[in-house]
């Protein structure tokens, strides 16, 4: 072989090596897929954190200490209110002495009122049934809605309560068929009711007034509808010397 040939195989053999050299590293690079990092558990858990939340009712439906029966002197009511506010019970002739005003859930610190009401509301047939206690539809829708909803009862079960309530309570014959203005201390009316009622004490019981006029005769009650003493409620009576009772009408 000549040296010229010789040369000219050595030249092929080094440009066919040199073509078959490493592979180029950028398009190596290029076919390698990137791993997926996996998620951060803060990620995992925020994303839990957005989905809806399970309903749930009114926290404060139902979670009460007591009841307070809350007795209205109607002749008051219509006298400051005139007869046009509530025919039904201010009419010229006025049968009724106390009434209903309501039945309240109550906190050792204070009222119980305004839950939410997302239920049912009393209906026409149960407002109608209510109206010897209550005499206007207005007050026994008001009532649900201010106190009934937290009570955690439905709108007939409370209103049976509100019912029950009230024949657990004696009127005094002071205030029972008389047709003339009386008057009386707060605490001659509380010894009255007490009197009447066998367990109920004189720290269970709050005589509010309207100026010098008796408005109310608030008495306080268990779940159970028995006498209690409260003296969250006892604080807020009346301290006047004398208070009045308006007449009572009747036909």
């Amino acid at each position: 072989m000549t040296a010229r040939i010789k040369a000219m195989l050595c030249l092929i053999i080094v440009i066919a090596v040199s073509g078959c050299g490493a592979p180029d590293s950028s398009a190596s690079s290029a076919q390698i897929p990137t791993p997926i990092a996996a998620k951060p558990a803060q990620e995992s858990a925020a994303s839990s954190d957005n989905a809806e939340p399970s309903a749930v009712g009114d926290p404060k439906e139902g979670a009460f200490d007591f009841y307070v029966l809350s007795l209205s002197w109607s002749p008051t009511y219509c006298l400051e209110k005139g007869d046009a506010a509530e025919p039904a019970q201010c009419a010229v002739t006025r049968p009724f002495d106390f009434v209903v005003h309501g039945l309240w859930p109550q906190l050792e610190s204070g009222p119980a009122e305004e839950c939410a009401v997302g239920g049912p509301r009393p209906n026409a047939a149960l407002v109608s049934s209510m109206l010897d206690l209550m005499p206007s539809p207005g007050l026994i829708r008001h009532e649900w809605n201010a106190h009934g909803a937290c009570s955690g009862l439905s709108p007939k079960a409370y209103f049976a309560a509100v019912r029950k309530a009230r024949g657990v309570v004696q009127i005094p014959d002071a205030f029972t068929g008389h047709d003339d203005a009386q008057t009386f201390s707060p605490a001659e009316i509380e010894a009255m009711f007490v009197k009447k009622n066998t367990g109920l004490r004189s720290e269970g019981i709050a005589v509010t007034c309207s100026g010098r006029r008796l408005k109310e005769v608030r008495i306080c009650l268990t779940k159970s509808l028995s006498f209690r003493t409260c003296s969250e409620v006892d604080r807020r009576a009346c301290r006047r010397d004398e208070i009045t009772a308006p007449a009572w009408r009747g036909g």
